[in-house]
């Protein structure tokens, strides 16, 4: 259960009830009022806010009691969450103050022609000129946004905006919301070329399957600078840190577990591919036709390819008759498929990630009886599997090596540096993933993205701490 803070604005008639019935009135619905403000005060009447501390099953119960008050006018019903995204939850703020003419004169007209031409005769200096070093485009369409599907370029907003505060504040990094009206992806993906000459790195989010792969890997030929997928690598590089720590307290080796993934979308191909490169011997993709079996073919691409690698098992059968024996189930699909019969059926010590939002595919209750070490993508249960473990730090890294690609040997660096946070002292069933606010993260990540970055030939920058 969740809670929230609501607040509400009445008008009161002091000659029908006094506020003492209406403060009883919210008690009795299962609220706590915790303040109260008076906006308008008078003798007839008076309007307040009331902030109510409240269980989101209660929620509607609060409001109609106080509707129903004989005596009271509801104005409006807001929540902390409304306010904090009032007027929008990111600015731009200047970097120096423009005081005078002569201020004027060296950030705009005339002086800023000769940093222009510089550009002009050597596009490499626009990282040292203008904001391009620290400033990644987070680009969506709003197909595919998490627990809502398509809702819209517009209504996609306020989730990138999110992901940009925790850029700036988890990692320094300037990011941008860009909201694309289109789903049109040859459209999307010149746009994103079009715009990309200010960004040193682009983000993508909340873009639908299959279209989401073309457009990622179309993007990162195209341009010098890398992309990303966050749906995609986020997702399976936080997976694959967890696992790495979730088999060390089971005492299992990743070349030796059998692995069932359900739900083979943007994450799930992404986490598969990252499952095979870390090691995995033993394969299971699971979508909603059954599995997907070795040297099959499929109409899907990304399905044909796991097809055809070698790790994917070739023997077919449903979520319900392959998940027996599995030591590892990873789900990224919806709510409620499996129960505790289900996982009574996996191997002893069994790991269980289940992912769905905002419902996993086996609530805690029912699961952790039975298994050894169970995760979820939600913060009220330990072991959250979250992205922001991984996109700060990363972008931090290719920002300051300008890498111009994300490359495969990078995502896994950056999983084992997210594993490496948690120390073997602190390692445990419950805690096997670090907090999103452990201040160790976004360094390590960030170092190790630089360092294989540099490995493996594709940074142009080598930053003064690893000189």
């Amino acid at each position: 259960m969740s809670y929230n803070s609501l607040i509400l604005r009445i008008e009161i008639n002091h000659f029908m009830l006094n506020f003492g019935d209406v403060a009883s009135a919210i008690n009795k619905a299962g609220g706590d009022i915790t303040s109260i403000d008076v906006i308008r005060p008078g003798q007839e009447t008076s309007i307040r806010d009331i902030t109510v501390h409240i269980a989101d099953t209660v929620e509607s119960r609060v409001v109609d009691t106080v509707k129903e008050m004989v005596g009271i006018h509801l104005v409006n019903v807001s929540d902390r969450t409304f306010l904090a995204h009032l007027g929008g939850k990111i600015s731009i703020q200047p970097n120096m103050p423009i005081k005078n003419r002569d201020d004027l004169s060296r950030v705009y007209t005339p002086g800023v022609a000769c940093v222009c031409m510089s550009i002009h005769e050597n596009p490499q200096k626009a990282y040292s000129l203008t904001i391009k070093k620290n400033t990644v485009a987070v680009v969506t369409d709003g197909t595919a946004v998490l627990g809502l599907g398509d809702i819209g370029a517009a209504a996609a907003a306020p989730v990138m905006e999110g992901k940009a505060m925790l850029f700036k504040q988890l990692a320094g990094v300037d990011a941008f919301p860009i909201c694309l009206d289109t789903q049109d992806t040859e459209e999307i993906i010149r746009t994103i070329k079009a715009i990309s000459p200010i960004f040193g790195g682009i983000n993508l989010e909340d873009i639908s399957a299959p279209r989401c792969f073309e457009i990622e890997t179309r993007l990162a030929e195209e341009l010098d600078i890398p992309v990303f997928h966050d749906d995609q690598h986020g997702t399976a590089i936080v997976v694959i840190a967890g696992l790495l720590n979730a088999l060390k307290v089971v005492g299992k080796r990743m070349d030796q577990v059998r692995v069932v993934v359900n739900g083979i979308g943007a994450a799930g191909v992404s986490i598969c591919k990252m499952l095979l490169a870390a090691g995995v011997k033993n394969l299971v993709p699971v979508d909603r036709d059954g599995a997907i079996v070795g040297n099959n073919t499929y109409e899907n691409p990304m399905w044909n390819w796991l097809a055809q690698q070698p790790q994917v098992e070739s023997v077919a059968g449903n979520l319900y008759e392959v998940i027996q024996g599995a030591d590892v189930f990873i789900g990224v699909s919806r709510g409620g498929l499996l129960h505790a019969e289900d996982v009574k059926r996996m191997a002893p010590n069994s790991i269980v990630f289940a992912m769905a939002n905002p419902n996993p595919e086996i609530s805690p209750e029912e699961a952790l009886p039975h298994v050894k070490i169970f995760a979820t993508g939600r913060s009220d249960y330990p072991n959250q599997i979250n992205n922001v473990l991984v996109f700060p730090g990363l972008f931090r890294g290719v920002l300051d090596c300008r890498a111009r690609r994300i490359n495969e040997p990078m995502k896994l660096a950056a999983a084992q540096a997210i594993a490496s946070v948690v120390s073997e002292d602190e390692l445990s069933e419950q805690y096997i993933i670090p907090s999103i606010f452990n201040e160790q993260v976004v360094t390590k990540v960030r170092n190790a993205i630089v360092q294989t970055a540099i490995f493996t030939g594709t940074s142009r920058r080598i930053p003064p701490d690893f000189r």
